[in-house]
């Protein structure tokens, strides 16, 4: 997922309150009959949240607890807790490399800097065309294929400047 779609936000009385669409609403919802209490459902309910905007924040995080009715901050320390949701706004394509001992030992801080001079972008910026942003993550669980990095959802192993210049050039078309 990297393509945010449109969104609402409104105002209430100050605060921010997020519209969810139809559609998500809906995966919340069948999310809530697998499980056998709200609270359960965070998870797959910060996943279709995400798919719909492509970050999630604090007036996401209290639009799924409506949903679920949940406490906010239990939403909150679900999403912060895990780096595949991305707080703010990204581009259309979320690079992120890992930069473990694995990673690091096989090149994770070359490649890293290849694609911040490539790009033009430093670590946690998006490129001004909004199609790239780069970000770094301890480990991304491939050690044995390092190093690599996850674009959007999908893992790209063993990489060569070659490769990722490959990429990129497909990623900008």
């Amino acid at each position: 997922m990297s393509v945010p779609s449109t969104h609402q936000t409104v105002e209430k009385a100050g605060v921010k309150i997020t519209v969810l669409s139809p559609a998500t609403l809906e995966k919340i919802k069948k999310a809530m009959t697998r499980f056998p209490k709200p609270l359960s459902a965070v998870l797959p309910a910060l996943h279709a949240v995400y798919e719909q905007f492509g970050y999630l924040d604090e007036p996401k995080y209290g639009a799924i607890a409506e949903v679920l009715g949940v406490n906010q901050a239990e939403v909150a320390e679900a999403a912060t807790f895990y780096t595949l949701f991305p707080k703010q706004p990204v581009g259309k394509n979320l690079i992120i490399v890992c930069k473990n001992i694995s990673c690091a030992l096989r090149g994770a801080d070359n490649l890293i800097s290849y694609l911040k001079k490539k790009l033009g972008i430093k670590v946690g910026e998006t490129t001004p065309d909004g199609k790239f942003t780069i970000w770094t993550v301890e480990c991304l669980g491939s050690c044995g294929t390092a190093p690599m990095m996850q674009v959007n959802d999908e893992y790209h192993e063993n990489l060569t400047r070659a490769k990722v210049d490959a990429l990129i050039d497909k990623l900008s078309k």
